[in-house]
């Protein structure tokens, strides 16, 4: 059994939005109009591990842990649902928004910090900035208990599964936090 994760509490949480426009067929923040969120260092690091960050989302009990594994290089994005991403190991520079969009985010991220993504925000890794020894970046991927993710590239074709992001329901309680915090804000 993992050590029980304490989040920082949210009256010491910085969290960073950003509003993405849409771009060429990545729709980004502009359907539901809920910004990208980062939570920096959410979690502490030194008792951080990928195990102690299922744990305490299953018992949170608003995201399902899903994978462990770096981001693709490749932008993507999901139209079935939304994602909670909590960096488990290193720090990396990622693109949200893709890489030709004027109005993308590039940001770093580290160990213990968590993202959430609304449906249709392209993302992909640029550089993982972690050192070799240390294994590698490495984040717990995480969706809404009952959704299943999809992935798109922003491809002609994909135009329906973009349209049907507008119907998919917001958080109704935060992923880290429960009654509480960032995703209830925006």
């Amino acid at each position: 059994m993992p050590p029980k994760l304490t989040p920082t509490p949210l009256s010491s949480l910085r969290v960073s939005r950003h509003a993405i426009p849409s771009h060429n067929l990545i729709p980004n923040t502009s359907i539901l109009n809920k910004p990208l969120l980062h939570y920096h260092a959410a979690f502490p690091s030194a008792t951080l591990t990928p195990s102690s960050i299922e744990s305490h989302l299953t018992s949170v009990g608003v995201v399902e842990p899903q994978w462990r594994f770096s981001m693709y290089t490749t932008t993507h994005f999901h139209s079935t649902t939304h994602e909670v991403l909590c960096v488990s190991r290193g720090r990396a520079r990622l693109c949200f928004g893709g890489e030709e969009n004027p109005g993308r985010v590039e940001k770093e991220v580290e160990k213990g910090d968590v993202l959430v993504l609304p449906a249709g925000v392209g993302h992909r890794l640029l550089e993982d900035l972690t050192p070799e020894r240390e294994g590698g970046f490495e984040m717990v991927g995480s969706y809404p208990r009952g959704c299943n993710w999809d992935m798109c590239y922003g491809k002609k074709g994909e135009e329906s599964k973009v349209q049907s992001i507008a119907g998919l329901p917001w958080f109704q309680k935060d992923p880290v936090y429960g009654n509480q915090g960032p995703v209830l804000d925006v």
